[in-house]
């Protein structure tokens, strides 16, 4: 009879052992769920906070380009000159003139120049590139600029100026060599 009680508070005891321990499991299970949902729910927040809070970009100017027109260049910068491709072959020098319009407040730095010339057989004079040249300094308001370009001399004028726009930077781009 002694061994039967003990046995049976042996298995009580076991079982509550185990029953507290199927809590004490489920507990901290859910404890690290929590945790993790926790941490998504702010990760989530963080990104809807900030995607709605930053403009698209803040070191660029976008600069609207008006009253294009090109001219030959002065013969001290035409004198001898190729084209850009490396084939040596000889080409016509041109600046390119116009008015930048910067709509900021600030001064704009460094600003590349985008556009397309055709020739007067309307093929692209450059081929597989956009990018014509840049304006180091953009004040606010309206300016104008100068870009120089050169176009292959088998090219027939006159050219023409299309889809040209600029875009900038609020402070000098400035590159170290170390």
């Amino acid at each position: 009879m002694i061994s039967v009680i003990l046995t049976n508070k042996v298995m009580f005891s076991t079982s509550r052992f185990r029953l507290f321990a199927k809590r004490a499991e489920w507990h901290l299970n859910f404890r690290g769920f929590l945790r993790g949902f926790h941490g998504l729910v702010m990760t989530v927040a963080i990104a809807i906070a900030t995607w709605f809070w930053m403009p698209p970009a803040w070191a660029i100017t976008q600069i609207t380009l008006s009253d294009l027109s090109y001219k030959d260049c002065p013969a001290e910068l035409s004198e001898g000159l190729v084209t850009s491709d490396g084939s040596g072959r000889p080409a016509n020098c041109f600046i390119i003139t116009g008015t930048a319009k910067n709509p900021t407040n600030k001064m704009v730095y460094d600003a590349d120049v985008y556009g397309r010339i055709y020739d007067a057989n309307d093929n692209n004079v450059l081929p597989n590139r956009t990018r014509v040249g840049k304006i180091d300094e953009v004040p606010p308001g309206e300016s104008n600029f100068e870009v120089r370009i050169s176009v292959p001399v088998s090219n027939p004028l006159p050219l023409s100026l299309k889809q040209f726009k600029a875009s900038g930077f609020g402070s000098a781009v400035r590159i170290e060599h170390f």
